[in-house]
């Protein structure tokens, strides 16, 4: 049972945008963009706090009881869509290295989106009910099984993907904590 890619879409089309702006400010300054500089520290900013908000918002909405804020799919799309354009942000900050706590922050980063793309790939193929089964004509013994391993598969990965993502905040308000102590003060 597959669902809708258009967030998927949107994030592609985001990323082309941003890498024709990265690109006009490459040809501008005749370099690639510093970290510590005006352009990078802009989009590492806005990639971070993009990348807060797809775990922060999406987690809440999914966790509270009390706040109805919208489709449990349509906020979805929204961690997936800030998912993938946050970290590419986050990407094009780095101005392509991998030095110190920086670089362990952008590794931990890659892993995670690949994770989430594992993970979208796997929450795609499992139906939301058992009523899903039987709409799909899906309702022998056997069927019931890959159901049950599917839905064991999404919790093994939810024990992985989701340690990954505070490892890698951890080690973002380090490198934020870092930069603000070593570049302001």
């Amino acid at each position: 049972m597959l669902r809708s890619a258009k967030e998927l879409w949107l994030a592609g089309l985001t990323c082309i945008v941003l890498i024709a702006t990265y690109l006009l400010v490459v040809r501008a300054t005749q370099g690639i963009p510093a970290a510590g500089e005006f352009y990078g520290h802009s989009i590492g900013i806005l990639g971070f706090v993009l990348m807060l908000l797809t775990e922060t918002l999406y987690s809440l909405r999914k966790r509270s009881r009390l706040a109805r804020w919208g489709r449990m799919a349509s906020w979805l799309q929204f961690h997936i869509y800030t998912g993938i354009v946050g970290p590419f942000m986050v990407l094009l900050h780095s101005s392509w290295k991998l030095n110190g706590l920086a670089g362990v922050t952008l590794v931990l980063t890659g892993v995670i989106v690949f994770s989430g793309f594992i993970g979208r790939y796997i929450y795609t193929r499992i139906p939301r009910t058992a009523d899903g089964l039987e709409d799909a004509g899906l309702v022998g013994q056997m069927q019931a099984g890959a159901l049950a391993n599917a839905r064991r598969l999404m919790s093994v990965w939810h024990t992985i993907h989701i340690p990954i993502g505070i490892a890698l905040f951890m080690a973002s308000f380090a490198h934020i904590l870092g930069a603000l102590y070593y570049a302001t003060f």
